[in-house]
């Protein structure tokens, strides 16, 4: 019996259907994703989505979808489903009867006497997905006609009718080609065995994505159907369909799609299934290995990349390998001792003050895992200190060291750290001064760097930072800890302690380097433990702030007004775990073990298989934001994973 389980009976309700969505992703950049029936809801939404070169690399929709039709006795029973003004039309879902995710997207029809499987598979590192089906029962002879939806247009964007679409195509086998505007690939679209192809050149107007329109952004689309694909299938037959840039020997299509469907990863377990989800995030594209922060809208983000990494490599598989590739591919962005934030090259963005700081982070997770800290320091050590030096010595206006040795950021209308939503131009948490979170990875990443340059005898290093470490603690506890009410500022500035109760002082509790006594880090924790701690991780504002927003809902300026003002994170679970652990020790399992627990349930929910990007403040804690997000699924594998160790220490 399948570990993912769904209500068959729910099935053609949309209200259950369409809140539930699927993604596959290539690992190079690809994916396919959409609700469990099949009824894109998102203009981010469809069967094969890639960058494209040409176009900055940019992920763009080419397939947008394939209706089928089963036809009997001339008559037709089309299994698509399109949401356009004021109806759903056709209604197919009403005939699924089945929906599985393991191994592969599965739905199974029935049609009167006709019962049809369709399978789909994104092909891992090649431009192509394969939908196979089969037809399980049939009493009478049986055509199938495919017809696609072609949207070729970049993921932020939506296609609309015009004169400039190309109409024609060109005969492949089994197939055609097209390829609607210049610039673009051609999409190659073939059958495993002889069919019929009716040029019938087309748009279908005012295709709705009701996601969008919650969300407040244009959400009506046109779409090009050059024609369709009709052939005879008997009982038992399996017929392959293949879209892909590159055309394809047909005749091989079902070994390929058996193949791939036997070395597909199994997904029968809560942690098989994150730990699947976490190799999605990972992209291969030439010598580069990155880390998508989240699908399906995000890119790479610097930030996003350091935090999730221990987590989607190190935790998910011991994979020490590939994170060295990603440390490796983003050390070659470094600049001026800052990481990109978003973007690369030449389209690059260094506006993130704190990303450098988790890239200590990340590389004392990868020097625990190989347990080699001259290889550690062999790799990274002149990156460690040059990122050191620059914030020392302000290289970059907006961040530098202050002579009490701690951190100061600040740009006038920029968000610098991670709780960086902005609203008509002006940052919903401006945080410009010192921020808590930022000091503390400074002071643990100075204490990591000396320990290895000790090590390795630079002993000039040494020298130079030897006294920092007490400096910066020292100034730490001044300027963050506030007697009075027990716990951390959020940041300090000319205006003195920002005290609203907030996420990020968890993080000075977690580092193996702490400025902070136990006795502190007890009072941090209770306070975040009675005030942000939900089931679905940590609000990113205390409830009783005036400022809180309990809910994640409207247009963007709304939404990002509740970003960080109450929204619940599952990322910062990883912190408040480790805080605990570190604190408590085997004490703290049970606990963990509970809070971990509670992301089962999502297995089913919203994006299957994965972890989302956010919650509400407010019970029920609805998930929304990105449906899968790298640093949600990496940072509870790596709770987990601390969970073994710490009660395998204590045994």
């Amino acid at each position: 019996m399948a570990y993912l389980k769904f209500n068959k009976d729910e099935l053609v309700n949309l209200e259950y259907s369409l809140k539930r969505e699927v993604l596959a992703t290539n690992r190079a950049g690809g994916y396919m994703s959409s609700t469990i029936i099949g009824c894109n809801t998102r203009k981010y939404h469809g069967l094969l989505i890639l960058p494209i070169e040409e176009f900055d690399g940019e992920n763009h929709v080419l397939l947008s979808n394939l209706d089928e039709t089963v036809i009997q006795h001339g008559r037709e029973f089309n299994l698509g489903i399109h949401k356009y003004p004021g109806n759903y039309e056709p209604r197919g879902h009403k005939y699924i009867v089945d929906f599985e995710y393991e191994p592969v997207f599965t739905l199974t029809y029935r049609v009167g006497g006709v019962q049809l499987k369709k399978e789909i598979i994104l092909v891992h590192n090649e431009p192509q997905v394969l939908i196979r089906y089969t037809l399980l029962d049939a009493h009478s002879d049986t055509t199938l006609r495919l017809k696609p939806f072609l949207a070729y247009r970049n993921i932020h964007r939506l296609s609309k009718a015009n004169m400039m679409v190309n109409t024609k195509y060109q005969e492949v086998e089994n197939g055609i080609r097209s390829k609607l505007y210049n610039g673009f690939p051609y999409l190659n679209m073939q059958i495993s065995k002889k069919n019929e192809f009716i040029a019938t050149p087309d748009w279908y107007y005012n295709i709705e994505y009701i996601e969008e329109q919650n969300r407040g952004y244009d959400f009506r689309e046109d779409l090009f159907v050059p024609g369709y694909f009709e052939f005879p299938i008997k009982k038992g037959e399996s017929v392959i369909f293949s879209a892909s840039v590159d055309a394809v020997s047909t005749g091989r299509l079902k070994t390929k799609f058996q193949k791939l469907l036997d070395n597909r990863a199994p997904r029968n377990s809560f942690v098989s299934c994150l730990k699947y989800s976490a190799s999605q995030f990972i992209v291969r594209r030439g010598k580069e290995t990155e880390i998508m922060a989240g699908y399906p809208w995000f890119g790479r983000w610097g930030r996003d990349t350091f935090i999730a990494l221990p987590g989607v490599t190190l935790a998910a598989a011991n994979d020490v390998r590939t994170c060295k590739e990603v440390l490796d591919t983003m050390i070659r962005q470094l600049n001026n001792g800052l990481f990109p934030n978003i973007g690369k090259d030449k389209n690059a963005s260094y506006n993130s003050v704190d990303a450098p700081m988790w890239f200590f982070k990340a590389v004392q997770e990868y020097g625990e895992a190989v347990q080699d800290d001259a290889a550690v320091w062999k790799s990274y050590g002149a990156k460690m200190k040059a990122v050191l030096k620059a914030y020392r010595d302000g290289i970059n206006e907006y961040v530098k060291m202050v002579d009490n040795g701690l951190i100061w950021a600040d740009e006038p209308g920029k968000a610098l750290t991670w709780m960086d939503a902005i609203v008509n131009g002006v940052p919903v948490t401006p945080r410009g001064g010192y921020q808590v979170e930022i000091n503390a990875l400074w002071y643990n990443a100075i204490c990591y760097t000396l320990k290895l340059a000790g090590q390795a005898g630079d002993n000039k290093f040494v020298k130079e930072w030897k006294d920092m470490p007490d400096k910066v603690k020292e100034s730490f506890l001044k300027v963050f800890w506030n007697e009075e009410k027990g716990y951390l500022a959020d940041f300090v500035n000319g205006g003195g302690q920002n005290v609203f109760v907030r996420p990020n002082q968890v993080i000075a509790c977690s580092l193996e380097y702490s400025p902070l006594s136990d006795e502190m880090i007890h009072g941090v924790l209770d306070v975040v433990k009675n005030e942000l701690l939900t089931p679905k991780g940590l609000r990113t504002l205390a409830p009783k702030n005036p400022a809180y927003e309990g809910t994640y809902e409207g247009d963007q300026a709304t939404r990002d007004r509740a970003y960080h003002q109450g929204t619940v994170w599952p990322w910062l679970l990883g912190p408040y775990i480790e805080a605990n652990f570190r604190l408590y020790g085997k004490k703290f399992a049970k606990t963990a073990r509970e809070l971990l627990a509670n992301f089962e349930e999502d297995m089913t929910v919203y994006g299957v298989c994965s972890i989302g990007e956010i919650y509400d403040g407010n019970p029920p804690y609805t998930p929304n934001g990105c449906i899968s997000q790298a640093w949600s699924v990496g940072e509870i594998l790596r709770s987990m994973a601390l969970l073994e160790k710490f009660c395998k220490d204590d045994r």
